[in-house]
């Protein structure tokens, strides 16, 4: 082999090369000024929302050109408002979340010394973002980092391409290279990020792909929060009004087509009331999506996603699960990438629709006849990242939630337990781990460090070698 061809720049190494130098230029950075302070933290928010208000009617038009189809108004309500409500949120609480905290010393050793723990910025924090909500995500991540004090390189997916290059070309307009910059995905990108030796490392999507994330990142003993996706059940309750419970469970079930991690994958309801909810199924998405090309119900990512959830109807249908079609017209249309929302009877509990996040605009309605039913069946699964218990029952929604772990819970409504900026936002076990969100983003993006501040005089001298009469009275004083 030449030596020419043996030292031939490939794709990868400008990758590595780019993202090599985008880090060493923030850490540099962030070296140079380690911790910003509240008014500068303040105006990087500030930029955040102005960003977002400047380019809304881009933002928009480029998701939408990602999807092939994207409800305006689910973008609206779900990336744009999330985003700059959470700015808000967060500048009304940083100057708080800022201040050293105070903790107790033990006056027996330590009379007049004090505790401190002092919240400081991490440094450099990466961020892996995936293609359902790309701004919501990104920046819902930027605004914890920003106010943590950090610095931060955010990696796109590769089905967001047409926002990627918008963020790429508009965000230096707002914010320098050395604070934020945005990577497409153009091959490779991925595993290149995860092995660089960030502060904290933030990935959403996927579990198969959190594991991965998650392994490259273990060389460098870089911390990762990972949010990953699950079988997210509702639990309709007996003493629960069923309209109710349908109007909201199926408003969160075919927003963005079903491709939500948090959204109903599936779920419990009385054996005697099957009938009766899909009848009422039926009425209450007609009313929504009166046809299946409606610009307000949106299309599947991309042939793949497509192909696979039309594959799992397919798949159960011919198994005996019953397909009950909501809205009329074509099951699906390849061409715009659509799928009429859907409900599914008597699915096999081996199939892909009972044992795959569905990720899709397809509900699978499991009977029961005992509470117990559901639990067991949910404590038999991989912990799954939102539980729904649709109850007025306090003692019973109490009992769900004492013997159902979740990441989160929203009771009596689906998924809005994660757009509250005061909880935190988190899997457990196979659907993550770690939270951010309000405070907890903060926290997660900070270092709390301890500061012990010894007082002018230390009984602690006393104990000094060689250990006397006093020391063994000073002892036993303390440990009787």
């Amino acid at each position: 082999m030449s030596a020419i061809a043996q030292h031939s720049v490939t794709p990868v190494d400008l990758i590595r090369s780019s993202l090599d130098e985008t880090l060493k230029l923030q850490r540099a950075a962030y070296f140079a000024h380690p911790y910003p302070s509240f008014d500068e933290r303040r105006a990087d928010l500030l930029q955040l929302k102005a960003f977002i208000r400047d380019n809304r009617e881009a933002i928009v038009a480029a998701i939408s050109a990602d999807y092939g189809n994207r409800s305006r108004h689910e973008t609206l309500f779900a990336e744009i408002f999330s985003v700059m409500d959470g700015v808000d949120h967060t500048l009304k609480h940083l100057k708080k979340w800022m201040k050293p905290q105070r903790r107790g010393v033990d006056l027996k050793n330590f009379l007049g010394a004090s505790n401190r723990v002092i919240p400081q910025p991490l440094g450099i924090v990466g961020a892996i973002v995936p293609w359902n909500f790309p701004i919501n995500l990104s920046f819902s991540g930027l605004i914890a980092t920003f106010a943590a004090g950090n610095r931060s390189m955010v990696k796109m997916s590769e089905n967001s391409r047409h926002l990627a290059q918008l963020l790429i070309d508009k965000c230096p307009s707002y914010f320098p290279h050395d604070k934020l910059a945005f990577f497409d995905e153009t091959g490779g990108v991925g595993i290149e990020f995860s092995k660089l030796p960030f502060d904290h490392l933030l990935f959403t999507g996927s579990g198969a792909t959190g594991r991965a994330v998650m392994a490259a990142a273990a060389p460098n003993l870089c911390p990762v929060t990972l949010e990953l996706g699950g079988k997210s059940p509702a639990i309709i309750c007996d003493d629960y009004p069923l309209r109710k419970a349908a109007e909201r469970l199926l408003f969160v079930k075919y927003f963005n087509a079903g491709q939500i991690c948090t959204t109903v994958d599936h779920v419990y309801i009385p054996a005697g009331k099957v009938d009766e909810f899909t009848a009422m199924a039926k009425d209450i998405v007609l009313a929504r999506y009166p046809r299946l090309d409606t610009p307000d119900y949106s299309s599947m990512i991309d042939a793949r996603a497509f192909n696979r959830v039309v594959a799992a109807l397919e798949e159960a249908q011919a198994r005996g699960a019953t397909l009950v079609q909501l809205v009329p017209g074509p099951a699906w249309d390849a061409a715009s990438r659509k799928i009429a929302p859907h409900i599914v009877l008597n699915a096999p509990t081996d199939c892909a629709l009972r044992t795959r996040e569905i990720f899709g605009p397809v509900l699978p309605v499991i009977a029961y006849t005992t509470i117990d039913q559901p639990i067991q069946a949910i404590n038999d699964g991989p912990r799954p990242l939102a539980l729904y218990p649709f109850s007025n029952d306090k003692p019973l929604v109490h009992h769900l939630l004492q013997h159902v772990m979740s990441g989160g819970v929203s009771v009596n409504d689906g998924l809005f337990h994660v757009g509250q900026h005061d909880l935190p936002f988190g899997g457990v076990g196979d659907s993550g781990m770690g939270h951010y969100h309000g405070h907890e983003g903060f926290v997660t993006f900070s270092k709390m460090r301890p500061v012990f501040y010894q007082a002018p005089f230390s009984a602690i001298k006393f104990m000094w070698p060689p250990y006397g009469k006093f020391a063994t009275k000073y002892l036993e004083f303390l440990t009787r």
